[in-house]
């Protein structure tokens, strides 16, 4: 980076002792999160029968029936999910210099919603596979008629008219998809999805989904230097030779990749990439090499925390997460839009 002005040289921090401590210390405690989260619940497990099933698998027993086919994959679930939703907002505030970027708020959560609703309604028994593309198409038309209306609008595109922008699009779609909800009576195969719950992760939805969310993520860490430079400016990314229009569509492609597999295995869950990216930011600094995958790391540690507290909240029954993250999310969507003043924070 020796190419950067002094001035741009001031705002390029970045702390790759803290990132590295927190990749290395987050990582143990990802794991035994992990752990933990597959013995909490109705049937409270211990953690060396936990290790027991997922080395010494054992058929015949109940126990490591529920850790295999219903805790393991929920839990995985929780996590995959979590790391691609953090990374999503990651991209899409390094990308656009808003602060205030989150699929949620931008109608990439809307749009998915949508094409969700029309699946259900329309095309019952649609194969997974394609219900998570047609998430995925979703969230593009979310994100392009929030982005093309705040492009639009008068005095040009800002943090704050993205986020109206997507308030609009976000009510426009959700009252389109309860519409269709209402007339064709699918209301009780999205009832869970809308209120962001994870119980229902199953094995198939796993192995359909982590392996387009871990190339995202690889995809995500490869572009990660060429998104800090667009962070700093797009007149100083190109001017060090970015190809920034290029980066934007890698970016945008990815972005929906990501939130669009999230959404379709575990609904509306709002908030984790408004947060997570800038506690990150908050840690490691403004370099999105560090920034990307301390996002990853920490998006799936709050994910799996919050299914956790879902099931001690109110046993038997569980509360959806996505009601939990909202409870810190918009105080902290409040905190952001009293501090905004129409640039990205350094």
């Amino acid at each position: 980076m020796s190419t950067l002005s002094s001035s741009t040289k001031s705002r390029y921090r970045t702390r790759p002792v803290m990132a590295t401590l927190i990749l290395f210390g987050g990582g143990v405690l990802l794991l035994f999160a992990i752990g933990l989260s597959i013995s909490v619940g109705l049937a409270d497990i211990k953690l060396s029968t936990v290790w027991d099933a997922l080395f010494h698998f054992q058929a015949g027993q109940q126990k490591h029936h529920i850790i295999m086919e219903l805790r393991l994959p929920r839990t995985l679930a929780a996590a995959l999910v979590g790391a691609a939703l953090a990374v999503a907002g990651a991209i899409m505030q390094g990308m656009t210099r808003n602060p205030m970027a989150d699929s949620g708020l931008l109608g990439l959560n809307a749009g998915a919603g949508l094409a969700l609703a029309i699946c259900f309604a329309l095309m019952p028994g649609t194969p997974f596979l394609l219900m998570m593309f047609y998430s995925c198409l979703g969230a593009g038309l979310g994100a392009g008629l929030v982005f093309g209306i705040g492009t639009l609008s008068k005095g040009g595109m800002s943090p704050v008219r993205l986020t109206l922008a997507g308030a609009a699009v976000g009510m426009l779609f959700t009252a389109i998809s309860e519409g269709l909800t209402l007339f064709f009576r699918v209301g009780q195969d999205l009832a869970f999805w809308y209120a962001g719950a994870i119980s229902g992760a199953n094995w198939l939805q796993v192995k359909m989904v982590s392996p387009w969310i871990i190339v995202g993520l690889v995809a995500a860490l490869f572009i990660s230097k060429s998104i800090t430079l667009l962070s700093l400016g797009e007149d100083v990314a190109t001017g060090l030779g970015q190809r920034t229009g290029l980066i934007k569509v890698v970016g945008l492609i990815i972005v929906l990749v990501l939130a669009g597999s999230a959404v379709s295995i575990v609904g509306a869950i709002g908030f984790v990439g408004l947060m997570i990216p800038h506690i990150s930011r908050f840690l490691v600094g403004v370099d999105y090499r560090w920034i990307i995958p301390s996002s990853a790391l920490l998006g799936s540690l709050l994910l799996v925390f919050a299914d956790i507290l879902a099931r001690m909240v109110n046993p038997p029954q569980e509360t959806p997460i996505g009601a939990l993250i909202a409870v810190i999310g918009v105080p902290f969507f409040l905190y952001l839009a009293l501090k905004q003043k129409g640039g990205m924070e350094g």
